[in-house]
């Protein structure tokens, strides 16, 4: 329905055949169809394919509110901000109400005094499936005000009767009314606060300030909520919790592949006059990092890794990788192991550790790495593949490298080692001399991880040898 197509007053509207439906009903009737053409329910969200949105979708089929609960990372404003999708593009309310009113049956005064002035020829607004999405972080110093709504002194000011429904400023809840409302963090939102969403949730009776108003609000109300906060920081009433229809628990990427999907997505691009290219080995290593600290002993399980640690590693070694070719003149920004030690100061601000000595923290984040890196390096290889470059180290060849060095170094240490060439070959790292130096490097680590390599830090400059 184009603007010009569109009602504009509730007889025209009513002309039409328009039916306004309720809001999950709206909701299941666009995922219904969604479902039928084949259509990304979530795009952008890997991993959830055959654990978190079936549950989604059956809790939206039956008219349930949901509440998300999950760790730090696991996409849950994603997917509830992108529940808007399954509202209708545009929906009609009353024009001039305080709240987004059903033309055909409004719930405010404001709403049915217009009716009743007005009738058919009553204005309509259009809103837009955006414009009816609320969202509140709850923090300790939320107001029932804020929330559900309040006598507006202001109004009382400009003459009306405090037993005037009209004196109310509705709060955030009854404004996204026809829509979709959803309270970030809900284990932090007081106590007190919780009971006084029950009934809006349920009876859709309110009080405000001694007023007994009658809200039948049409909303489709979500929330999110960490584990961990259960005992940290707050606690979800029963009788709120037992007032959400579902209850639908997110995890972290249970395979590597959904972890790079992310950081695909994710991750910010570096200057467009660089040509960057990461070889499949070194995002590989990134996402194995983290999936290596959330089975760590040395980290904070409750508190959990963040998909956004993994995000935030990969900008950190992409930007050491562009710092290196400014410096040496290159124009092709690829990231080697050596790269790798510049990630330490981002994990060491996403992650929680359990009690560790001081200035342990680097080493435990070190060791994470090069577990990540003798993990990839033993999915492409086998050790024994590399024989003759191990043979050529046992008979006294030496390399230094670094993350500063150049990359033509690499192109001229590969043609004097037998075997390197081949191997680099395998994992495509020949195409040019900065992919080259990223091959060479992730194959002397893999080795020494292997313990068929030494490997000595000779100022900042790393050593290998036999």
């Amino acid at each position: 329905m184009t603007t010009l197509e569109r009602p504009r007053t509730v007889g025209e509207l009513k002309a039409a055949g328009y039916q306004v439906l309720p809001v999950r009903e709206e909701m299941r009737k666009n995922l219904i169809a969604k479902i039928r053409t084949g259509e990304d329910l979530f795009p952008g969200v890997f991993g959830y394919e055959e654990t978190v949105i079936p549950h989604i979708v059956n809790a939206i089929l039956a008219g349930q509110d949901i509440i998300f609960l999950g760790e730090r990372g696991q996409a849950k404003s994603r997917i509830i901000r992108s529940l808007t999708s399954l509202l209708d593009e545009e929906t009609p309310v009353l024009a001039g109400c305080e709240i987004p009113e059903n033309p055909f049956a409004p719930i405010t005064r404001m709403g049915r005094d217009i009716i009743e002035a007005k009738g058919d020829a009553a204005e309509l607004a259009w809103l837009d499936r955006d414009a009816r999405y609320g969202e509140k972080l709850a923090t300790p110093d939320i107001t029932i005000a804020d929330l559900i709504g309040e006598v507006d002194p202001i109004k009382v000011a400009e003459g009306k009767y405090l037993s005037d429904e009209l004196t109310i400023h509705y709060g955030l809840i009854p404004r996204t009314n026809r829509g979709i409302f959803c309270i970030n963090e809900l284990p932090d939102l007081a106590e007190r606060i919780q009971v006084g969403l029950l009934n809006i949730m349920e009876e859709r009776d309110v009080q405000i300030r001694g007023y007994r108003i009658r809200l039948a609000l049409d909303v489709f109300v979500v929330a999110s909520a960490n584990p961990e906060d259960y005992t940290n920081r707050g606690r979800i009433i029963t009788p709120l919790k037992d007032r959400y229809g579902a209850q639908v628990r997110t995890h972290y990427p249970t395979r590597i592949e959904h972890e790079i999907d992310i950081m695909m997505a994710e991750h910010h691009p570096g200057p467009a006059d660089f040509k960057v290219a990461v070889p499949p080995y070194m995002t590989e290593v990134i996402a194995e990092i983290s999936r290596l600290a959330r089975r760590s002993p040395d980290v904070n399980q409750r508190s959990g890794v963040s998909v956004r640690a993994s995000i935030a590693n990969y900008e950190s070694m992409l930007a050491n990788a562009l710092r290196r070719a400014i410096v040496t003149g290159e124009d092709t920004v690829v990231p080697r192991v050596s790269d790798l030690p510049y990630v330490i100061p981002t994990l060491s601000g996403k992650v929680e550790f359990e009690t560790v000595e001081d200035g342990r923290e680097d080493q435990i984040i070190d060791k994470l790495i090069q577990g990540a890196v003798v993990a990839v390096f033993n999915r492409h290889f086998n050790v024994g593949e590399l024989e003759p470059v191990v043979n050529r180290f046992k008979a006294g060849f030496a390399a230094e490298v670094g993350d500063m060095t150049p990359s033509e170094t690499y192109v001229q240490l590969a043609a004097q080692v037998e075997g390197l060439n081949a191997a680099l070959e395998k994992i495509g790292a020949n195409a040019s001399p900065p992919e080259t130096a990223a091959g060479v490097e992730f194959l002397l680590d893999g080795l020494h991880l292997n313990k068929r390599l030494n490997k000595d830090r000779v100022g900042n400059k790393t050593q290998y040898r036999g």
